[in-house]
């Protein structure tokens, strides 16, 4: 385990210490008075303290901590979550008895698509919930990386030479493999570097590369997975990001950026939710194992791709957005007038937030319809 000491998450023997070095952190005191203003530090404390109690691992405090938020988070910010993981067992297998799985998605949120899932795994029977990949680029304070670890949260380095890249890359690849098959843990990482802003969701070779390098791909057990969200809370920002960098070809997003995609994703209206497991590659990966090096990763970003937009859960305002992307009513019968009275007002008052001095609201208009027209696009190309 002493190799992965920089990037892994907490042991069960460090939670402890872990949790008394985030209370002593100025920077999160002023967080949690935030939250409550009126109750003294020292009583604060001390409920916490009371609450840790019987917290052993991450996952304990997962269950004690972070479980009760996602519910909150859910029921306040979304119209509920479905989860379809049909394609993961078969009726002569229990959940429990079940491997563990590395599960490659799309991205939507920087936050909640994998605090999300953990809390579908748990409450559809999971042994456990799954560690994920964050890049230390939102680690901006030491609190944060301290409550990151403490929630099954490994570290992914950015801003690397390439040198540096190709060594930290083996060491997450050899961490992850490690957490799979030692650790018996689930893992959730992206199927891309950030997210796909125009939600045309595309596997990058670098991430299956990089899966690869630590072992053989089928010990990770690797399950393409699909997040739909009704509407993204973040759509406004980053269509203002589109015009940034039209605008200013070098532009590059701040920290209080990230910091405001990150609260406004979490606080956000998102609608309806839903999670789709698709196929395990290990039931089809033999099909392409002898092909090039190259052509091997290239054909299994590909039918990855093909999984995961299978998964798509299309909404009203996915077919309304591409119906007005294209000036044509060719898939009307999937939504009512209703629908998309409700979906342009909904656009007018996301592309209303953006806080720019020169707001082209037609080049905005366009960049958020292109975003929930993409998956319909995919799905419907399939």
């Amino acid at each position: 385990m002493s190799q992965f000491n920089e990037i892994r998450p907490y042991e069960a023997e460090e939670m402890q210490q872990a949790f008394e070095d985030l209370l002593a952190d100025r920077q999160f005191s002023l967080v949690l008075k935030g939250f409550a203003p009126w109750m003294p530090k020292a009583v604060r404390n001390a409920l916490l303290r009371m609450l840790f109690r019987g917290v052993k691992t991450p996952l304990d405090f997962q269950m004690r901590f972070m479980k009760p938020v996602v519910k909150y988070i859910i029921w306040k910010y979304s119209d509920g979550t479905t989860f379809d993981d049909k394609k993961l067992h078969t009726k002569e297998q229990t959940i429990n008895t079940l491997d563990r799985y590395t599960f490659v998605s799309n991205h939507r949120d920087i936050v909640l698509d994998s605090a999300f899932l953990d809390l579908l795994l748990v409450e559809a029977g999971y042994p456990t919930t799954v560690e994920i990949g964050i890049g230390d680029n939102l680690l901006i304070y030491p609190w944060i990386r301290r409550l990151v670890r403490m929630n099954k949260a490994f570290t992914v380095r950015r801003g690397l030479s390439p040198k540096e890249m190709l060594a930290s890359s083996k060491l997450m690849s050899e961490y992850i493999h490690y957490a799979v098959t030692q650790k018996k843990e689930n893992i959730w990482i992206a199927q891309r570097e950030g997210r796909a802003k125009d939600s045309d969701d595309r596997t990058q070779e670098s991430v299956l590369k990089m899966l690869a390098m630590g072992g053989d791909l089928r010990e990770l057990n690797i399950v393409p997975l699909t997040i739909s969200y009704e509407y993204d809370p973040c759509d406004y920002l980053k269509a203002q990001e589109f015009q940034q960098k039209r605008d200013n070809p070098a532009f590059k997003k701040s920290r209080q950026d990230d910091l405001d995609n990150m609260k406004t994703g979490i606080f956000g209206y998102k609608g309806r939710v839903h999670y789709h497991c698709g196929t395990p590659i290990n039931a089809w990966v033999d099909e392409i194992k002898d092909l090039p090096r190259n052509e091997f990763f290239a054909e299994l970003a590909r039918r990855m791709d093909v999984e995961i937009h299978e998964g798509y859960q299309l909404f009203p305002c996915n077919y309304i957005a591409l119906d007005e992307l294209r000036g044509t009513t060719e898939y009307s019968a999937y939504y009512t007038q209703k629908d998309k009275t409700k979906f342009d007002e909904y656009l007018a008052g996301q592309i209303a937030k953006v806080k720019l001095h020169n707001r082209d609201e037609k080049f905005l208009r366009e960049r958020m319809l292109t975003m929930y027209a993409n998956p319909a696009i995919n799905k419907l190309k399939l």
